[in-house]
């Protein structure tokens, strides 16, 4: 299995996600660290994701080549994170084949989310993590 985290920013969601990938996860699976920006993808290659890489045309790339994607709920929205989730990786992830696990967390106060379990982040990225074990 391939699975892709895409984060921006620090990428200090991705490489908690990641961390927890390589706890649960069989070793052969391979792990892609995909930043918005060159922080995001370092802080994400420390917790030992297989390859990094940085920028829309990369991440637009990669999503084609994985079978998961995982990541805040703000990776298909364009313009989220502060502008650095780009209209076009927004449309590349959420148009791709790969199966997508989205963790509700929203930084655009223009969206309003309703209907969800309000949960610490921690738990959310394990709920995640447990939905790609079932894959």
């Amino acid at each position: 299995m391939n699975i892709a985290v895409v984060d921006g920013m620090g990428g200090g969601i991705g490489s908690q996600i990641i961390s927890l990938l390589r706890q649960d996860l069989p070793s052969d699976v391979k792990i892609y660290a995909l930043g918005t920006n060159s922080a995001a993808t370092s802080n994400m290659m420390k917790e030992k994701a297989n390859k990094g890489a940085t920028g829309e045309n990369s991440i637009a790339f990669v999503v084609n080549k994985v079978d998961v994607i995982v990541g805040s709920l703000g990776i298909i929205i364009p313009n989220s994170m502060l502008g650095e989730i780009t209209p076009g990786i927004a449309k590349a992830i959420a148009s791709c084949n790969a199966k997508k696990i989205l963790i509700p967390i929203i930084d655009n106060e223009d969206i309003t989310l309703l209907g969800m379990e309000k949960k610490p982040l921690f738990l959310a990225i394990k709920d995640a993590i447990e939905k790609i074990k079932e894959l």
